[in-house]
């Protein structure tokens, strides 16, 4: 165990917040709570919070600094990736880059070395008291905290209050439009339910394990291109799954590069809309492998 959480206390916040969001995505379970609607939501959630919000906008972008964009657009991006609700963008960068330095080392955050559960969500449950001092913000998330948007998130938890608002935005438009076909006010909040629990908690909780996967299941189970220090891996599973990012063992090798499939046939969706989004104008100096530009 990380000694920062030596001796072990719970982090309640995070535990209850944990437990209540998977018990009421529990709720999609009932066919009350059921509509088609709300399924495409889900599905185009995972991709416009799960990847540009996650993957490209906290992981690639505010993380590794693996391509430059406006300013507007990377705080748009950093909003998709609070409504995850995986913390602020500068925790959530500052615990990764941590994890980068110590990778699968005592100081690791969430390697599942320790073991599977403990690199899968154990590590958010307890508290890291090394991950309250002002030293380790300083150190791994200076750069972030810097900007007044990010320091604001930070905040008086700020960045919960951006996930609830998204919810309750989420609700009222199902609500609003339910009512509006049916003329019904129950039929409103029948589907209003629908889109919050498929479009916004099952999401959610979907988002989080493809997510905690590449924590746990990465270090653990897949081949390597790289012989590098830790026991990264690539795990096709999970990169069809997280958009990529599964390609562990490729990012570990080279941690700035944008594109995490190496070989042509590492699928790695979050790197062609990297390119897409160039392509429009809002990504540029993208970082490529450099087994490709030694080629």
């Amino acid at each position: 165990m990380p000694v920062g959480v030596r001796p072990y206390r719970i982090l309640w916040p995070y535990f209850i917040g944990v437990l209540v969001v998977h018990l009421l995505a529990l709720l999609a379970l009932f066919p009350w709570f059921f509509s088609w609607t709300g399924v495409a939501l889900f599905v185009a959630g995972h991709y416009v919070f799960g990847m540009l919000g996650m993957t490209v906008g906290y992981h690639r972008l505010l993380a590794h600094r693996a391509f430059t964009c406006p300013k507007w657009f990377e705080h748009v991006l950093a909003i998709l990736g609070v409504c995850c609700l995986q913390d602020s963008p500068a925790r959530w960068v500052a615990v990764h880059r941590k994890h980068h330095q110590h990778s699968d080392e005592e100081a690791d955050p969430h390697s599942p070395l320790v073991g599977f559960l403990w690199g899968h969500f154990g590590w958010l449950i307890f508290e890291n008291r090394k991950h309250s001092q002002a030293d380790f913000y300083e150190h791994y998330g200076n750069d972030l905290l810097r900007d007044p948007f990010y320091f604001r998130l930070v905040k008086n938890g700020a960045w919960m209050w951006v996930y609830i608002l998204h919810a309750a935005l989420f609700l009222a438009g199902g609500l609003t439009l339910g009512w509006a076909l049916s003329g019904d006010y129950g039929q409103g909040v029948q589907l209003g339910l629908s889109w919050l629990v498929w479009g916004v908690l099952l999401r959610t909780v979907f988002v989080w394990h493809v997510t905690w996967s590449v924590n746990s299941l990465t270090h653990i189970w897949g081949y390597r291109n790289y012989a590098t220090r830790e026991n990264s891996r690539n795990n096709w599973i999970v990169s069809l799954l997280a958009h990529g990012e599964g390609w562990h063992n490729n990012h570990h090798a080279e941690q700035r590069a944008a594109a995490h499939g190496h070989k042509w046939w590492e699928l790695d969706p979050t790197y062609l809309t990297i390119r897409l989004l160039a392509a429009i104008g809002l990504a540029r100096e993208i970082v490529k492998p450099r087994c490709w530009t030694e080629k």
